[in-house]
């Protein structure tokens, strides 16, 4: 995971602390952003790989999705993702072990990025 301590003030810019969680072929990004006003909040964005086209000549794009959490809904956001998370826990285990599933991975063999 990678960590982000910035404080400059707009835009992009506004991201007081940054955390990468890379799995698999996604990467979520945990932001602490902050408004003009100087509120704090959640910025959380899954961004995934999509590979299209041709397989000799691969295009690659980003989709992004984007969520923010306010601190006002912190206790409930959080409540509500354990209970999700302790749901699909009692009903397949725990990921470690469950069977694993074959890859699709499309191999780039010989490509240099």
């Amino acid at each position: 995971m990678k960590e982000n301590n910035n404080s400059f003030g707009h835009g992009e810019k506004d991201i007081l602390f940054s955390r990468s969680i890379k799995a698999g072929k996604r990467i979520y990004y945990v932001d602490v952003k902050q408004n003009s006003r100087g509120d704090m909040y959640l910025s959380l964005t899954e961004s995934k790989k999509i590979v299209s086209g041709d397989p000799d000549m691969p295009q690659f794009n980003y989709e992004k999705h984007k969520i923010f959490v306010y601190p006002e809904d912190f206790e409930k956001f959080t409540n509500g993702l354990a209970d999700a998370i302790k749901f699909i826990y009692e009903q397949n285990g725990p990921v470690d072990q469950r069977p694993e599933e074959p890859r699709t991975d499309i191999q780039l063999e010989g490509l240099e990025f």
